[in-house]
């Protein structure tokens, strides 16, 4: 599955200098219904890393004045692409996916974490590797800790 964006859009630019990018697409049917998307990409020409957030007139993401060296005028059109960050469900092991799956409060809290969050929970389970009857255990604590609403463990 290509989770990959490419479009053109034009940016409006507010008071404070902030670049708002509208999103022509449904990033919860492009990557699935999350309550946050965490992305990365570039606007125009320049890497980003944002967070979609869901406006009055649609999906957007807003970044910041230090965003780029170079700022963007109001209305500019520019190129974008935009990938979620992170790993994603898609790309977790079966026994993980699959403990997910079996816990969507679990899930969803998962998928809403910031790149840092998942990842650090997916290495605590990867590091069982010597000991792998630790691995199912492992599992099961994060998923009740993530049903719990915890980001990391305790």
């Amino acid at each position: 599955m290509d989770s990959q964006r490419r479009f053109r859009t034009p940016v409006a630019v507010d008071k404070r200098g902030r670049t708002i990018v509208p999103i022509p697409f449904d990033p919860d049917e492009a990557w699935g219904v999350k309550p946050r998307h965490p992305v990365r990409g570039s606007v125009a020409g320049c890497s980003m890393r944002g967070t979609v957030e869901q406006q009055e007139d649609g999906p957007v993401i807003t970044l910041g004045p230090a965003w780029t060296q170079v700022p963007l005028r109001d209305g500019a059109e520019v190129e974008v692409m935009l990938e979620p960050e992170g790993p994603q469900r898609t790309d977790l092991a079966p026994d993980i996916a699959t403990a997910l799956a079996a816990e969507p409060d679990a899930a969803a809290f998962f998928d809403s974490l910031a790149q840092f969050y998942r990842k650090a929970w997916l290495r605590w389970i990867d590091s069982t590797k010597r000991n792998p009857e630790q691995r199912p255990v492992r599992i099961a604590e994060m998923v009740r800790n993530l049903r719990e609403g915890r980001k990391e463990r305790p």
